[in-house]
Order: structure tokens, then sequence, then C-alpha cells
């Protein structure tokens, strides 16, 4: 997607919109489709809703929306609100609720759809409401159907059974010509105030003046992260913070979820395929507090969000703020490891174009990398079109990740959105790199 959606016609934006809510759509099918009805409706995790429920809250939302909201038709199923209200149902309390069937929920899903691609004949973008402005209420709702499908795409990372997901294995990586690359620091700005389909807590666009630092050309990969764990790093209260001291505790935390050691090797397990821990590729499925202390075991912190920005959007040789780390060109598959392409972190090095100007690599796509901020609002912020958004949820409770995975769609993964969780959570698909303070030496 452009951020120049406002030059398109009226019928170019209608186009444009229709082939992002289909290809979304065909994405939740597909993962969908790929498990039983027994699959749909069982709870794999009390972390996670059941398929079936995510499926139908996909479709309840563009009701609202799109239908409800835009169109100004009248409900499809109103009475079932309530039941796919994320805010009303804790995701552990989901499974005893009566829920729409699986055969019940694609056709509800199906009519919501039929009539959001009439009312996207008949709308007109633009005027004096906000919401359709760019379409932007379509975006959002593409948006939001991507997010639960990589949400769903971790159901499948946490279900038990033989594997019902294939894709192809990445590009190979290669050796970096440095491990850390120094950022020279400076004014840039943060977050954006023109791409269209951004979401609230990305706005406005503000000025950040950011110190020298040094940071990870890479994410830490699962060999370095190998050597904290065989080092002892878990039984040592030296590398943890006191939260995640009493966190690895009470979890009994020993290695990065989905890891196990066999017969004196490594192992992961990944979407229903166990395989040998592949040392090459970033690691995964850490929370915050493992990465922190993987970070001060190796002498060094976790950067800030306006750090991990700085690197993913600065050109220091124009003092220009970009979209991406490669420029304004939306990703492509030569770019980052997007949108469930391939069902694994791309090794390090695969993806020399999508370097930054200064170097740093795969700041887009393979995992969700962990920042030291909290979720807080930028200067200026509003929420909208709802408060359940973002506002809810500022605070320290969150910290912040950047950057995408390979589950998250190009859709989303813009330099500048912005994803939270607590700080315990590991089945998300989320690593991280290192940052720290340069040395005097160093800054010459």
């Amino acid at each position: 997607m452009t951020h120049q959606l406002s030059d398109l016609t009226e019928e170019g934006l209608r186009a444009f919109v229709a082939e992002q809510l289909d290809r979304s759509r065909s994405r939740t099918v597909q993962l969908t489709d790929a498990v039983d009805t027994d699959d749909l409706v069982r709870q794999h995790s009390k972390l996670m809703s059941p398929l079936v429920w995510d499926y139908a809250h996909i479709g309840n939302q563009e009701e609202l929306w799109l239908v409800r909201d835009v169109g100004g038709r009248e409900p499809v199923r109103q009475d079932i609100d309530e039941l796919y209200d994320a805010f009303m149902h804790a995701r552990a309390d989901r499974p005893s609720l009566p829920l729409l069937g699986p055969s019940e929920t694609r056709a509800y899903v199906v009519e919501v759809r039929d009539k959001v691609l009439d009312v996207l004949d008949h709308v007109k973008f633009g005027g004096d409401r906000e919401l359709v402005e760019n379409a932007f209420a379509f975006g959002m709702i593409v948006q939001h159907e991507q997010q639960h499908d990589e949400t769903m795409l971790a159901t499948h990372q946490l279900r038990s059974g033989v594997p019902v997901l294939d894709a192809p294995a990445p590009p190979a990586g290669r050796r970096l010509a440095r491990s850390e690359v120094l950022v020279p620091g400076g004014v840039f700005e943060m977050g954006t105030s023109v791409e269209p389909w951004a979401l609230d807590n990305e706005r406005p666009a503000h000025p950040v003046h950011v110190a020298p630092y040094v940071i990870d050309t890479a994410p830490v990969s699962n060999g370095d992260y190998l050597r904290f764990v065989t080092g002892g790093g878990y039984g040592d209260p030296q590398w943890w913070s006191e939260a995640g001291w009493a966190h690895v505790q009470k979890a009994s935390l020993v290695a990065p979820r989905f890891w196990e050691q066999v017969d004196g090797n490594w192992m992961r397990t990944r979407f229903g395929h166990r395989e040998l821990l592949p040392l090459d590729e970033p690691v995964m499925h850490v929370c915050f507090y493992e990465a922190e202390a993987y970070a001060a075991w190796a002498g060094k912190r976790l950067p800030t969000e306006e750090e991990w920005e700085f690197a993913a959007r600065f050109d220091p040789a124009t003092g220009r703020t970009r979209r991406f780390p490669w420029g304004d060109e939306s990703p492509g598959p030569q770019h980052a490891n997007l949108g469930q392409r391939h069902l694994r972190p791309a090794p390090i090095g695969a993806y020399p174009a999508g370097a930054s100007p200064l170097g740093v690599e795969q700041l887009i796509g393979d995992v969700w990398e962990w920042t030291s901020s909290d979720f807080k609002p930028y200067p200026g912020f509003r929420a909208f079109p709802y408060d359940e958004y973002s506002l809810v949820f500022f605070g320290s409770d969150y910290k912040m990740l950047r950057g995408g995975s390979f589950g998250t769609d190009e859709v989303v993964a813009r330099g500048t959105f912005r994803n939270w969780d607590y700080p315990i959570r590991r089945q998300i698909f989320a690593g991280f790199r290192c940052a720290r303070d340069p040395l005097p030496s160093e800054l010459g």
C-alpha cells in the first residue's frame, strides 16, 4: 500500500479496497479451512480464543463499522454483538459462550462481506466524514482482519496434532560484515500524519531528538540466545529485573517457548514440526523479560521505541524520515519476510535489500522486536475512531513491540506501526535486538 491513496481516483480507491478485502479474507479462509470442526471450536490455549470466535469476530467488526456505520444499513446479526465484543469476555471464557458454529460463522461472514461490497460500490469517499476519507474505515477493517489472522496463526502454533500449514522456505542468509551499527543520533519525525490508514496511536508526526547509540545489525539469533541458555542465564538473578526474576521462577522458564532438549540436541516445534534448532534464525517466542535479561548478559540493553524507529526510518545523508528502512516503496518479497509467505523467520542476513541507510537489517518482518518502552500516547494524540483501540491500553502494563513478524501482513507492517503486549507474553512471534550507549572512542 502506498501513502498516496489520496492520489487515486474514486474508482481506483474502490478497486484497491476491494483487493485488500479479498486478500485478507483469503488468508482467513486458509487459516480456518486448514483444520477440522473440532479444531475450530476447541480452545488450544487459555491465552487464545477458539479459531471460530476469531472468525465470527472478524465478521462482526466488519458489520459494525462498514455495514451499519459507513453504510447505514440494517444490522445482519445484532443479537451476537455482545458475544463478539472483545472487551465483554476474556479469552479464557469464550469457549463457554453460545458461539456460532463453523458453518453458521462461514455463512455469516459471507453475508456481511456481500453487504460490505455493496456499500463499497456506493460510498462517497471524502466529504466531511473523516471515517471514510481515503477509505479509512475500510483500511481499519482490513488491518483488523490481518491482525486477527496473525493471532490465528499463533493459535495454529499452539495447537497439537498433525501439521496442517505449509509454505516454502525463506531465502538463505548471509554473513554480516559487522554485528553492530553506530547510529549518530539527531532529530527525526516519529510517527505519521500522512499515512491515510495509520491508526490513532501512530499519530501525529512529531519531532524527536535521539542521542547517539549503537544497535545490533540484525535481531539476536537462536545461536546467540542458546549461549545464554547453556551458560546458565535462566538460573542467575543478576541478569534479570526484579519483576523478570519473579516471573522466571513462577513460570519455571528455562528456555524460549517451544524449545526442548532431545538426546542432547536442542529442538524446536514449529506448526507441528519438531526440528533441529536453526541457529541462524532470529530467536522467537521470548517474552520481554527474557529479552531484557539476555541484553544485560550481553552487556547491552534493549533499544527504546524511539531508537528503534530512528534506526528504521531516518536517513542521515539527507536528514529525511523514510516510510521504511529501504525507502518509501511498499514492502516487496525482496525487502522483508511478511504475510505468512514463509512459516518461519528468515536466517540472519536474508534481506540485504531491506537494510536501512546505516546498514541495519531485518527491522521489518521476521519477528516482532521488544523495546524497553511502555505504551504511551504521542504528543497531540487523539483517539479515533474509538477509545478501545489504543486509549484504554496506555500505561506501564504493556511493552512496545515494533517491526512486524513473518505473520504480519504488509498492510499492517508500516515503519510507524506500534504493537504492544504484556511483558510475560511468549506465544506471539516476538524476538528482539540489542542496543547500547556508545563508547567515547566510538564517537570520535
